[in-house]
């Protein structure tokens, strides 16, 4: 493809972009397809011959968009909804043209160094502490997996050459995310070193139960290691104690981790400070500035206090990757399991820079607001009732019927390609969840959906 090739289907990509940013709900959110249905209509091999980009891009509209979840559609409300304005789109498609690889310092000392600063910038605005260290993974799960692997390290540092040491056990809340159970698999805690904390009423774990199961555990020989509380639990956002949780870490010497990658972006609002108490005593905390702070996927923000437990669980330097020393050269590689660093601070730095804290807060301000009008004609219809508080921008309520009739109506509901809702099950029932979180969702979108569900 010459320049000239380029600038021509560039500026046609750009352009659908523009139209589809501008009218994203003019698609079903949940795309009208069957399992199997692209893949027969992909061809069965690859073109043996260079095929010319008007086809590709023909059948990226006609194949490919038609069997799209539309992530970026304003009636998308279930699980976390996420957006990727233009400022993060831009600044995705810049660090793709830039194709660099922040594995040491010297790969690229853009990638290293933006990274720190502009995690330094998320780190202020959230009241988090100054000496925290700060990196980029995709995802939280791979967040989670290392603050599990760091815990190891300090409990057992021989784990690194001879693997983990059978009995070590990781504690974490009966709401937590699953990530936490898998990043104890991958580590080779194993998920029946996992235990499963009980919460209050308000799905809050219990720093009594936590003792509890501590205490047995010791009685039985085995070494606790870490614990994972979260602020803002996957399935209704609560958040656990995590003070009385801190203190019970610091107490027996166990790793504590916050699993924050939901609300940690609420933290640059004033108000929502509270929930964020006892945090700067965690050993490592993850927020996810891809589901509620405008940055395209993946970005998981992980920060620890311990930077040096880190990179002793996985520096591994060989001779090809020998570098000068030098105490302001980060080498990313040494804190993590991936070599490659993809440069994901880029994205992130366009989103902060171009709508700056006050931007950023203003909607999230607006998105709890929309959640917390839902749960007020929840409440005051006799129909439905609310299954969990409304801390944050998420909605757990169910209609008062069975499950079986909870779930039909979740699938009216998505059936019609307006709005796309999701379920979890509190207290042994189906429950019916609205996430609030697209930069394009409004009012109406939000009055749109209760008319569904009510209707």
């Amino acid at each position: 493809m010459t320049p000239e090739e380029f600038r021509r289907y560039g500026y046609q990509a750009i352009d659908w972009v523009a139209d589809y940013l501008a009218h994203a709900d003019r698609y079903p959110v949940l795309p009208p397809v069957k399992p199997g249905e692209l893949t027969d209509a992909l061809p069965g091999c690859g073109p043996e011959k260079g095929e010319p980009m008007e086809a590709v891009l023909a059948d990226f509209e006609r194949l490919i968009v038609p069997a799209t979840t539309h992530w970026n559609h304003p009636g998308f409300m279930a699980y976390f909804a996420i957006s990727a304005p233009p400022a993060g789109i831009l600044g995705e498609l810049l660090a793709a043209a830039l194709n660099g690889n922040g594995m040491l310092w010297k790969t690229s000392p853009a990638i290293t160094e933006l990274e720190q600063v502009t995690l330094r910038w998320l780190r202020q605005w959230s009241g988090l502490p100054d000496d925290w260290f700060g990196l980029t993974y995709d995802t939280a799960s791979t967040s989670s997996m290392h603050a599990m692997a760091a815990a190891r390290e300090a409990a057992d540092p021989q784990s690194r050459t001879r693997g983990a040491q059978p009995g070590l056990v990781v504690y974490t809340s009966e709401q937590s995310h699953s990530s936490i159970e898998k990043g104890a698999i991958a580590v080779g805690i194993g998920q029946d070193n996992v235990r499963k904390v009980p919460v209050d009423a308000e799905f809050r774990m219990r720093p009594d139960a936590l003792e509890e199961l501590i205490e047995r555990d010791l009685a039985a020989g085995l070494k606790p290691c870490c614990v994972t509380a979260t602020v803002g639990t996957t399935s209704t956002t609560s958040v656990d104690p995590v003070p009385a949780i801190a203190d019970i870490c610091e107490l027996r010497g166990l790793w504590l981790h916050v699993d924050a990658a939901y609300a940690g972006s609420a933290a640059i609002l004033p108000e929502f400070r509270w929930a964020f108490e006892g945090c700067e005593r965690a050993d490592s905390f993850v927020t996810n500035p891809h589901k509620w702070l405008l940055t395209p996927v993946d970005c998981s923000v992980f920060y620890t206090r311990r930077p040096e437990i880190l990179r002793r669980a996985f520096s591994l330097i060989p001779e090809y990757l020998q570098t000068v020393s030098d105490p302001r050269a980060v080498n990313l590689m040494d804190y993590g399991v991936p070599l490659g660093h993809r440069f994901r601070a880029l994205k992130l730095w366009f989103i902060l820079r171009s709508f700056g804290r006050e931007g950023l807060a203003s909607m999230i301000r607006e998105h709890v607001r929309l959640a917390r009008e839902l749960a007020r004609w929840i409440e005051s219809d006799p129909r439905f009732e609310l299954a969990a508080p409304v801390p944050f921008s998420v909605v757990c309520f169910r209609y008062k019927g069975t499950d079986e009739e909870n779930r039909a109506l979740l699938e009216r509901v998505n059936s019609a390609g307006e709005i796309f809702i999701s379920g979890t099950v509190l207290n042994g029932r189906f429950t019916l969840r609205v996430a609030v979180g697209n930069q394009a969702t409004t009012a109406a979108h939000v009055e749109r959906a209760w008319e569904l569900i009510s209707s």
